[in-house]
C-alpha cells in the first residue's frame, strides 16, 4: 500500500479542487500522487475530477468512459479506482459489502445512502456528532470513523388508516376518492 503523508494529501486535494481540470492538470495530479499517467488513468482522472465532488461506482464510471469514447475494460477501471484510492485521490465507501462507491472528496465527512436509488450523498458538515468511541484493541488505534446513514422514502400514506372506497372527508391519499384499495 502506498503511504501518502497528510500534508501531501492536503496539497493534492487543494490542487484537485481547482476546476475545471485540463489534461495537463490531470497529468500533474497523477504524477504528484506517485502514479504513472497512463492513457487509461488520464482518461479516468479527467472524468472523475472534471466536476466538483462526486460519488461513483466502477460500473458507472466504466459506462461513462465508454460513452465518452474511451475504450477500456471494467477490470482496468477497478484497478485505476483502487490505485487512485491508495494514492489518496479517492475515498472508498462500502455499503453492505455488496456495493463500493468512490468519493472524490477525500476529506473527513459522512454519507447518506438512499437505498432504493442506490445513491450516496454527502451529509452536510457538522450534522453528525459522535460521542465516546470504544477503546481499540491493544496495539491498534482508530484511523477514522465512517458513518453511512441509510435513507428510504417516507410512505406518503404512512399513518393514514383508510376506511375504504369513498370514505367521507378523506383527502390524504386519493385512493378513497378513486375507489382503490389502500
Amino acid at each position: 500500500m502506498l503511504l501518502v503523508p497528510d500534508e501531501t494529501r492536503q496539497r493534492l486535494r487543494a490542487e484537485r479542487d481547482r476546476f475545471p481540470l485540463t489534461r495537463a492538470h490531470v497529468l500533474d495530479v497523477l504524477r504528484n500522487a506517485g502514479l504513472r499517467p497512463t492513457r487509461q488513468r488520464v482518461a479516468l482522472g479527467g472524468l472523475l475530477f472534471r466536476e466538483h465532488h462526486r460519488h461513483v461506482t466502477a460500473d458507472g464510471l466504466h459506462q461513462e468512459a465508454l460513452g465518452s469514447g474511451v475504450t477500456l475494460s471494467l477490470a482496468t477501471v477497478y484497478n485505476a479506482l483502487h490505485q487512485f484510492t491508495e494514492a489518496g485521490l479517492l475515498r472508498q465507501i462500502s455499503v453492505d459489502g455488496e456495493r463500493t462507491y468512490f468519493d472524490t472528496d477525500t476529506g473527513n465527512h459522512h454519507h447518506f445512502y438512499i437505498e432504493a436509488e442506490r445513491r450516496i450523498l454527502d451529509v452536510p458538515p457538522g450534522q453528525v456528532r459522535i460521542g465516546r468511541l470504544p477503546e481499540p484493541p491493544a496495539g491498534y488505534e482508530i484511523a477514522k470513523v465512517d458513518v453511512v446513514i441509510r435513507l428510504k422514502r417516507r410512505n406518503a400514506n404512512a399513518g393514514h388508516a383508510c376506511s375504504g372506497p369513498a370514505a367521507p372527508g378523506c383527502r390524504q391519499c386519493g385512493a378513497c376518492r378513486r375507489g382503490e384499495p389502500e
